[in-house]
C-alpha cells in the first residue's frame, strides 16, 4: 500500500476513533507526522495499520476495544531505536497528549499503562487488552515467509548503525526470549492461529543469523 494512501487511512481511522474536534484532529496529525519520520524503516505508518487491523482481528476478546487502538496508536509514536527507553517516552507522549482530545484521566493513565506493556510483551492473564495489544504488536512474526523476510530487512535498517556480528548476537537474544517463552500470544485467537506460523518463521531466522547470512539493508 501506498504510504500516501495508508495516511488517509489512518487519518480517517484516528477520526473515527477520537472525534473530529480541532484538538483531535491536531493530535491525530502530530502522530501521524511522528510516524511518518525518515529515519523509520518497519515502525512506520504500515506498521501501525497492520497493527489496527490486528486489533480488529483480536477486538472480541478485548475489555476495551477502543482503548487498545489508542495504545496503538502511541505506542512508537517516540522510535528513536532505543529499546525501553522509547516506550516510556510514547506513554509519556499519550499522557501529555490524550487530555487535549477530551480523554478522561482514568483513561489516559490506562492507554499509558497499555503503551508500557510492548515493552516486554507479556501482559497478565487478567489483562485482556494488554494481551490484545502485545499480539497485535506481534502479529508480524506470523507472516507469510516471505512477509516475514521484509520485516526483518526492515528491521535490520533500523538498525544500521550497528554491524552485521553485534545486530546477529543482539536479534538472536531477542528471538530466543521470545521463544523461550510458554507462548508468543496471549489471546484464543493467536494462540490457534499465529502461534505456528510465527515459531516456524523465528527458528528460520535464527537458522540464518547463525549462518552469518548478510544483512539485506533495502
Amino acid at each position: 500500500m501506498l504510504e500516501e494512501e495508508e495516511g488517509v487511512l489512518l487519518d480517517a481511522s484516528w477520526r473515527r476513533l477520537a472525534g473530529d474536534s480541532p484538538e483531535a484532529r491536531a493530535v491525530g496529525r502530530e502522530l501521524l507526522l511522528r510516524w511518518s519520520e525518515p529515519h523509520r524503516r518497519y515502525h512506520t505508518l504500515t506498521h501501525l495499520w497492520a497493527t489496527l487491523r490486528a486489533v480488529d482481528v483480536l477486538a472480541h476478546e478485548a475489555a476495551s476495544p477502543d482503548l487498545v487502538r489508542y495504545a496503538v496508536w502511541f505506542h512508537d509514536a517516540v522510535y528513536e531505536t532505543e529499546p525501553g527507553l522509547d516506550e516510556d517516552r510514547s506513554a509519556v507522549l499519550a499522557r501529555e497528549l490524550l487530555p487535549m482530545t477530551g480523554m478522561a484521566p482514568e483513561r489516559t493513565e490506562e492507554v499509558a499503562r497499555l503503551v508500557l506493556v510492548t515493552k516486554e510483551h507479556a501482559p497478565g492473564p487478567d489483562d485482556p487488552d494488554g494481551q490484545v495489544l502485545s499480539d497485535a504488536d506481534l502479529s508480524v512474526l506470523a507472516g507469510s515467509p516471505d512477509e516475514y523476510l521484509a520485516y526483518t530487512a526492515a528491521v535490520r535498517a533500523e538498525y544500521r548503525r550497528v554491524s552485521d556480528a553485534d545486530f546477529r548476537a543482539g536479534r538472536s537474544r531477542v528471538l530466543n526470549a521470545l521463544l523461550r517463552a510458554p507462548g508468543l500470544f496471549r489471546t484464543e485467537f493467536g494462540r490457534v492461529h499465529w502461534e505456528p506460523r510465527a515459531r516456524s518463521n523465528m527458528l528460520a531466522e535464527l537458522d540464518r543469523l547463525a549462518a552469518g547470512a548478510p544483512a539485506d539493508l533495502p
